[in-house]
Order: structure tokens, then C-alpha cells, then sequence
């Protein structure tokens, strides 16, 4: 029986990394994106064939509709149609208050993290569902506890992106619902990852409700749990993992 083949958007780093190096030993073969990091990429798969799963690195800009369906097409010639999909490319900008950003640092942020978690979830809807021909599949999309809490003096921009996650992810889930693929969310508090600003985790993370930020692997173990069969009837959900935040 073929193995389950998951693509992770931005599957070089933090949260989906720790995703892809768990889903090789969970028998998954893991394509991952990267945009810029090479190295860090192919570390990720060297884990991933350690682990015993196939695995390939796929270069691309997440924010980019070419190279969206690219990569997309890219992991299937390396590895076979994507059954499973993560969605962990996003950027964060500089943080500030909204009156002191700039509209490119902004418009940069919502093409990767909106514009492109859209293209996504279109890729997956035109390859996996049965009313196009696909055998269905699962997707996790990764939002962010900025959605529900704002980002107030430090990235309203990214808060609104995330809160647009979480509301594609209701439609995607429910448009695609009788065919055979389902799509869910994770939504993170405070991750320890080289996404946070110098210094953050230091000032931030003793004031949270545990005490501590998350970590990456800690997040995945809810996005595999999302992408297994074990959670065939949830569709359209959003788990949180933070820590009571």
C-alpha cells in the first residue's frame, strides 16, 4: 500500500518542520517547501529518511501563484499525488503599532499568509477532491492566536491575515466536505521558533498562563493528530495549542 504523501508549506523551520521530521516516522513521504534555506530544507528531509519515509525539498515563494502550482506539481512527480497538506509558510512583518507600518511590509505579509494560504486551498481543492478527480485527502492550516486577540501595538496586519485563515478554512471545509477532503486549523499561542522577534520569548513567556511558550513539536502532534484518520468526522475545526492563552 503506497505511503500517504504530505506536503508542508514552508516545511523548513519551526512548527512545520517538527511536522515533517514526526510525519516520516509516522509513515508518511514529506515534500518539503522552503523559500530561501536551503540547508535548513534538506536537514529536514535527512530526518525524514532517517525516520524511513521518502522525501524531497521543494524551493518556492508561497506568496507567488506560479510558484505555488509549481511546487505543487513538483511533489507529485517526486513523490506521487499530495494526499495530505500543511499549510506553515507565513512571515509576521516588523512589529509596530499599525499607525507606523508601512503598506508594503503589510501587502507582503497578507500575500503570503492570506493570498497564498488561498492558492493553497486551491491546489489542494482542484488535486485531491473526487469531484476533480482526486481520491480526497486531509489539510491543516495554520492560524495563529493573533486572530482572536488582536495583535495590538505589534502586528494587526498579521492578526487580520490569520483571522482570514480561520474563516477559509469554515468555507473550504464545508465546500469540500462530500468530497472526500477535509480541512481543519491549528491555532498556536506563543511557539518558541525563529519566527519571534529578538527577545520576545524571554519578555513574554514567563507572564503566559503555563509559564512557558510552546514548543514546535508540541504544535505538530495536534497537526498530525488533524491530518490522521484517527480524526476522520472533524472537518472544519480549529484546535488551539496555547497553553490557555
Amino acid at each position: 500500500m503506497p505511503r500517504p504523501v504530505l506536503l508542508i508549506a514552508g516545511g523548513g523551520r519551526g512548527i512545520g518542520a517538527a511536522t515533517a521530521r514526526f510525519a516520516g516516522a509516522r509513515g508518511y513521504d514529506v515534500a518539503v517547501n522552503y523559500v530561501s534555506n536551503a540547508n535548513a530544507a534538506a536537514g529536514v528531509v535527512d530526518a525524514v529518511k532517517a525516520a524511513g519515509g521518502m522525501a524531497c525539498a521543494i524551493q518556492g515563494d508561497m506568496g507567488k501563484e506560479v510558484d505555488i502550482v509549481r511546487v505543487f506539481d513538483e511533489a507529485t512527480r517526486a513523490l506521487g499525488p499530495v494526499t495530505h497538506f500543511m499549510h506553515s509558510a507565513g512571515i509576521m512583518g516588523t512589529y509596530s503599532r499599525l499607525d507606523e507600518a508601512s503598506a508594503d511590509m503589510m501587502r507582503e505579509v497578507l500575500e503570503v499568509d492570506t493570498f497564498g494560504a488561498l492558492l493553497c486551498l486551491r491546489e489542494c481543492a482542484r488535486r485531491m477532491s473526487t469531484r476533480n478527480g482526486g481520491k480526497g485527502g486531509s489539510v491543516v492550516m495554520l492560524s495563529s492566536m493573533s486572530a482572536i486577540i488582536g495583535g495590538a501595538g505589534e502586528c494587526v496586519w498579521y492578526a487580520a491575515a490569520k483571522g482570514a485563515v480561520d474563516s477559509m478554512v469554515v468555507g473550504m471545509s464545508r465546500e469540500l466536505a462530500k468530497e472526500g477532503v477535509r480541512v481543519n486549523a491549528v491555532t498556536p499561542g506563543v511557539i518558541d521558533t525563529d519566527i519571534q522577534p529578538p527577545g520576545r520569548i524571554e519578555r513574554v513567556g514567563p507572564i503566559l498562563p503555563m509559564g512557558r511558550p510552546g514548543q514546535a513539536g508540541e504544535v505538530a502532534e495536534a497537526i498530525l493528530f488533524l491530518l490522521s484518520d484517527a480524526a476522520s468526522y472533524v472537518n472544519g475545526a480549529n484546535l488551539r495549542v496555547s497553553g490557555a492563552r
